[in-house]
């Protein structure tokens, strides 16, 4: 039995370095899962709360003006607003006389689309039908000084201009508006700091510049107003700038009007009426035919408002936003989805995993939200739609990318796990093998040809070890006689000076074997202290090496409790009466208390006390430990600190090796806090700071 357990303890070594591996594998890849859970846990989380914040915001955008036209125009958007569809306002009419009411109207709407150059137009309809068959289109224009038609004159190429043509339900409507100005002395005559106000007066469109004995079209009405201020603020009037020009119109569309009256309820707004087409063009004094408009609404490069396309932007991949207005019939519903982002690669076997990963606000994955927006001609039903799943698809792709990191972990732990396998273990295990009788074979004197060592040897440490294996063998049978009598010499020596040691260390021990024994302590922390220091280079590195617990700690009971237990007289605390919670590991703070605390209870000045004051900031806690006495002398203060360092003459054969306040700064740096020290008035103030943590 005893030689089977010799036999499997042969092995211990190569069975610890395969399952330390193999642990730390597994560790590696538990880790990874881990942390997969708990980011799926995080992101269905976020994904519930943006889910709500998106129906927030959307809901927010439609009741702003202009969702409330996106509402009223589903069907609207940039390639529409360029060739002029009208648009459905959510007011009844506008009151196109007055810039300032058309002004707020349009742009509280959001229905203007903008042009270079200081371009824009919105063309509109109001949402009651008893306002009139008209058709609103309000807009700006840069251009120089305006230049007015002479009324009486019949051509009009002379004067700026507007050309205006309406499709509507088939027929089309041409009209000419020549700007003019208002009478000298009429209301609302400008002045020139306030700019050119005048009216365009439109005629049907003749195809000539001719307009002899033409009238004005009665219910068409157009006015314009001419800022005084010039585009490019370097230029000045005498210059003849260009200046912002805002213009409002009111065309009359007959065919809208008679239908208004055909039917006892009409249809309004008017069905068809995203095939209706409204073109404006603002042409500069001369020829129609030779001259370039100054804007056309039907040139490229239209930046269209807010659309519900627009919605979409708000939506992550697989939402949906369903509008159904009230009443509608089904399959009238506007229909919104989340653009589709770029596909990232992902990992099979990682999606799989992620999927199978529980987590427990995932119920219902299936995410639904409703709302109700009101607009002029109807109320709608909000429906948002999303899936909490989809988390795994975004959370896949993350994986994917930093999966090279698990599987460059893993690679390094097999990596180190083969090196030592084949360089170390492998080559123990065969000397092993062929040194498992040496003992036997040495003291039978015979049979060591059998133990040949040569192929292991290496430059290596388990290398120089087979070699020198291999040459003390090459040289004990030549030598065994006399290696057997410097053995038996040498072993009698070491009898007699481990003779020699041990007795009086077992009478010490004898002396002192109780443990309420004040020296059997002192005995006990030697031995500690000796197990803390043995195997570093030197004191300083066994302190840094060092590694600590850091957590929320109540610095002001742990004051109390310093105070209370120093083991020193005369220690006084203030500023502990509320709890103060700071990062720090209680048992080495104590370690760097009773060092500076007894430093302090040396020098002070006899009867008097040593303070501990805390104060805290936003961030942080400082500890004061003031005494009364001697101050540190300037050459000493900045290297106290240093190890090794004290002003005690002999302070090594006294005990005292200068490492106190090394200990404690390498403790309070470990704990991501600060020490130091300054001269007072009447002694010595240590500072300690620690960060301070919310509980």
């Amino acid at each position: 039995m005893k030689r089977a357990l010799a036999w499997l303890a042969s092995f211990r070594l190569r069975v610890l370095f395969r399952t330390a591996f193999l642990a730390l594998g597994l560790s590696v890849l538990a880790m990874a899962i881990a942390v997969l859970q708990d980011e799926k846990q995080r992101s269905v989380d976020n994904y519930r709360a943006s889910f709500a914040k998106t129906k927030e915001q959307i809901v927010a955008r439609l009741h702003h003006p202009a969702g409330q036209l996106a509402l009223l125009n589903p069907r609207w958007d940039g390639a529409a607003a360029a060739q002029g569809r009208p648009v459905l306002l959510p007011y009844a009419a506008i009151d196109f006389d007055d810039q300032t009411k058309v002004r707020s109207a349009i742009e509280m709407a959001g229905c203007l689309v903008q042009y270079r150059h200081a371009g824009s137009l919105c063309v509109a309809i109001g949402n009651n039908p008893w306002a009139g068959g008209y058709i609103y289109a309000a807009g700006t224009f840069a251009s120089g000084p305006l230049v007015a038609h002479a009324i009486g004159d019949e051509y009009l190429h002379g004067a700026h201009r507007l050309r205006v043509t309406a499709t509507v339900r088939g027929q089309t409507y041409r009209w000419l508006a020549p700007f003019e100005l208002p009478p000298a002395g009429a209301n609302g005559a400008s002045t020139k700091a306030e700019g050119v106000r005048g009216r365009f007066t439109g005629y049907v469109e003749l195809g000539g510049d001719d307009y002899t004995g033409a009238k004005p079209v009665k219910e068409f009405r157009g006015w314009v107003w001419q800022s005084g201020k010039c585009l490019d603020a370097s230029a000045t009037d005498e210059d003849g700038c260009e200046k912002r020009s805002f213009f409002s119109l009111r065309l009359p569309v007959e065919v809208l009007r008679d239908a208004l009256f055909a039917r006892e309820k009409p249809v309004w707004p008017p069905p068809d009426l995203d095939t209706f087409a409204v073109r404006v063009e603002v042409l500069p004094p001369g020829p129609a035919d030779e001259t370039r408009a100054l804007f056309d609404n039907h040139e490229a490069g239209a930046a269209p408002p807010f659309t519900l396309a627009d919605l979409s932007g708000l939506l992550l991949p697989g939402e949906t936003l369903t509008l159904q207005r009230r009443g509608a019939r089904p399959g009238d519903e506007i229909l919104i989805a989340g653009r589709d982002e770029a596909i990232e690669q992902t990992s099979p076997l990682l999606a799989r995993l992620i999927r199978q990963l529980p987590v427990e606000t995932l119920d219902a994955p299936i995410v639904e939200l409703t709302d109700e927006v009101t607009t002029p001609i109807g109320s709608y039903t909000l429906l948002l739609r999303g899936d909490a799943r989809s988390v795994n698809k975004s959370l896949s792709a993350v994986a994917t990318r930093v999966s090279w990191f698990v599987g460059a972990m893993l690679g390094a732990i097999a990596l180190a796990w083969l090196v030592i396998e084949i360089g170390i273990v492998r080559r123990i295990a065969k000397l092993t093998k062929r040194t498992r009788g040496l003992a036997e074979s040495v003291q039978a004197d015979g049979g060591l040809e059998r133990y040949e060592l040569a192929d292991l040897r290496g430059s290596d440490e388990l290398g120089l070890l087979a070699g020198s294996l291999n040459e003390l063998l090459r040289r004990v049978k030549e030598d065994a006689e006399r290696e057997r009598i410097r053995a038996e010499q040498e072993k009698d020596m070491w009898h007699a000076v481990g003779h020699e040691i041990m007795s009086p260390l077992q009478s010490l021990l004898a002396l002192h074997g109780s443990a309420d024994d004040p020296s059997h302590r002192y005995i006990s922390r030697m031995q500690q202290a000796v197990r803390v220091l043995y195997g570093s280079a030197s004191p300083s590195e066994a302190f840094q090496a060092s590694s600590l617990q850091v957590q929320p700690l109540n610095i002001a009971d742990f004051l109390r409790n310093v105070a209370e237990n120093a083991g020193i007289a005369n220690v006084r605390c203030s500023g502990i009466d509320a709890p103060v919670w700071v990062r720090a590991d209680e048992y080495p703070l104590e370690d760097v208390f009773a060092h500076i605390l007894k430093n302090a209870d040396r020098y002070r000045t006899p009867g008097t006390p040593i303070t501990l004051l805390l104060s805290t900031s936003e961030t942080a806690a400082t500890v004061g430990i003031h005494n009364l006495g001697p101050q540190i002398s300037t050459d000493l203060i900045d290297k106290i600190f240093e190890y090794g360092v004290s002003d005690q003459p002999e302070s090594g054969a006294a005990g005292n090796r200068g490492q106190g306040l090394f200990v404690a700064k390498t403790y309070m740096a470990k704990m991501g806090g600060t020490i130091a020290v300054r001269n007072d008035t009447d002694g010595v103030v240590f500072l300690l700071g620690l960060q301070r943590v919310a509980v």
